[in-house]
Order: structure tokens, then sequence, then C-alpha cells
């Protein structure tokens, strides 16, 4: 399977494109602030066809090239009906006054296709199969998608994947203190999605680098909070309300 990822915008939101192979059809996953280009330039590289863009939530960051990179290509978004609302008023989400100006753009819109996701479902689109898994905590609809397969991602052997979103990142999780944020349903989904996935998983968030569930299950302390002796966030010192280490 190929999985080409990069960071883009001010809030250096990871964005991937997922095909199985070369000259392929295609997914693009999360084009926030300024990937359209970049998906156009990583397409042509690779002889891609998109068929969907799939989102791990609503927020503007992870959202704000979809309606220029279905549009261009006539494709669906998929997003879960709690984030849905977040396509066309991406402030309250973010707890800022209706009408400003973000990054430039006043005019909200869904793309002309919205479809939208279930957890436990599984998406099988441009020969790819991921399942989804509910998410929140960071916002109310978010969602993971995993690999139903290991795939041959390093040195020819079969490694399971997690596009996590804002779920979990290197060595921390997605913010809480946004409106629909909740830290106990973040550690309710940690526990959930992630703890039960083997070590040899490769997580690929929403922002900064990829990392192994294993490593976070040894040195994440909000992944060692959400397992099941549990003693409440004072135990490691943590904010209740989430870290603010990436925004939206």
């Amino acid at each position: 399977m190929l999985v080409d990822g990069f960071s883009a915008g001010p809030t250096d939101t990871n964005c991937y494109i997922v095909a199985p192979g070369p000259g392929q059809e295609c997914v693009v996953i999360d084009p926030g602030i300024g990937a359209d280009d970049d998906v156009d330039a990583r397409l042509r590289e690779h002889r891609l066809k998109p068929v969907a863009v799939i989102l791990t939530h609503g927020h503007f960051d992870h959202t704000f090239s979809v309606v220029p990179v279905c549009g261009a290509r006539d494709i669906p978004a998929y997003i879960h009906p709690a984030d849905r609302g977040q396509l066309t008023d991406p402030w309250s989400p973010v707890g800022l006054p209706k009408g400003i100006p973000l990054f430039g753009r006043l005019q909200w819109t869904e793309p002309d296709d919205v479809r939208e996701l279930s957890g436990g479902q599984v998406l099988d689109l441009a020969g790819v199969r991921l399942r989804v898994d509910l998410a929140p905590g960071h916002t109310p609809g978010s969602v993971t998608f995993a690999t139903t397969e290991p795939v041959e991602l390093r040195r020819g052997e079969p490694t399971p994947v997690l596009f996590s979103g804002d779920l979990i990142f290197a060595g921390s999780v997605g913010r809480t203190d946004f409106p629909g944020g909740s830290y106990a349903a973040l550690l309710e989904s940690l526990a959930r999605v992630v703890l039960p996935l083997p070590d040899d998983t490769i997580v690929l968030s929403g922002h900064g680098p990829a990392t192994y569930v294993g490593h976070e299950r040894a040195a994440n302390p909000f992944l060692a909070e959400a397992g099941p002796d549990r003693a409440g966030p004072a135990r490691y010192g943590l904010d209740p309300s989430g870290p603010a280490r990436y925004g939206p």
C-alpha cells in the first residue's frame, strides 16, 4: 500500500494520500490549510486518481481544502454526522465569533457530495479497506481509520496502520478545551480504540511525526492514564482540560 503524507499550513496539519500502489485509485485524508497544491503534486507524482476525501474530524485545519479537492474531481467527502456542521460553521467549534476571516476565508460551504461515517463501518474505497472507529473527545464526531489487514510499509513486513486524527499524537493527545471537547471521552476513546492495537501498529496522526502504539503505550502519559488502572489525571500531573500542544 502506498501512503504519502505531508504537513501543510500554519497549523502543520498532516494530510495523507492512500492507495494500493502507484498508478491506481486513492483516498485523501484530511486536506487542511494550503493542502490542495500539495495534493495535486503528489497525485501527479504517483499517477493517482482520487475517489474520495475522508475526514477524521471537522476542525477547519483538517477540512480547509476539502471543497477544492472534492470539487476539482467531483468526488465525495466522508465525515461523521456529529462534526458535519463544522463544514459550514468552522467558528463555533473552536470558540471564535462567527464571520471573522479564517486564514483569508469568509465563506464556508460543504462539498456537493457529503456522506456520513458511522463507527464500526468498513470503508472499501479505491482498493483500500479501512475500519472506522468513533473516537470522541477532541470533537464529538472524531473518528480514526485503521487498516483492516496489515500492509507492507517497512522492509516488506506486514504492519497495521492507524490514521488517528487528533485523538493521539507522538507523546501527546488532542486538546479538549474547545466547545464539544471532553477529556473523559478522550480517555475512553484511547482505551477503546488505541490500547487494544498491536504494539507494532504505526500511528499516523493529524499533527507531528509518526509513532508506534508500543512506544506510546510505554511513554505517552495520556495513554497510560486511559489504561485499566485509571487513578485520575492528578496521578500524572495532567491538566483535565487536555493539552494545548496542537490546535485546532
